[in-house]
C-alpha cells in the first residue's frame, strides 16, 4: 500500500527562492545594459528592476508561487526595452 504525506502548511515553499535566483539573474542583464543604452535608459531600468525587486519580496509570504513569474516578467522588460531602443532610438553598442 502507497504512503500519502499529510499536508504540511508549515513547510517552506522553493519558489519563492527561484523566484529571487531569476532577479538575480535579470539584475545582471539590467546592469550590463550600459554596454548598450545611454546612461539615464539604466538608470530608468535599474528602478524598474527595484520595484520588480519589492514586488518579489511582498510576495514572497502571501503568494510564493508568483515569484518566479516576477522575474519571467522582469527578464520580458528588459528584453522589449533593449529591443525596442535599439529599434526606435538608435541604442547601438
Amino acid at each position: 500500500m502507497a504512503r500519502t504525506r499529510r499536508h504540511n502548511p508549515h513547510a517552506v515553499s522553493p519558489w519563492p527562492f527561484v523566484g529571487m535566483a531569476g532577479m538575480a539573474c535579470a539584475f545582471f542583464l539590467y546592469a550590463a545594459s550600459g554596454l548598450l543604452a545611454p546612461w539615464w535608459a539604466v538608470v530608468v531600468l535599474l528602478l524598474v528592476w527595484l520595484v520588480l525587486l519589492v514586488v518579489a519580496t511582498r510576495w514572497w509570504t502571501p503568494h510564493p508561487a508568483w515569484v518566479p513569474w516576477v522575474a519571467v516578467f522582469a527578464v520580458l522588460v528588459w528584453f522589449a526595452a533593449m529591443n525596442a531602443g535599439g529599434a526606435w532610438l538608435g541604442w547601438t553598442a
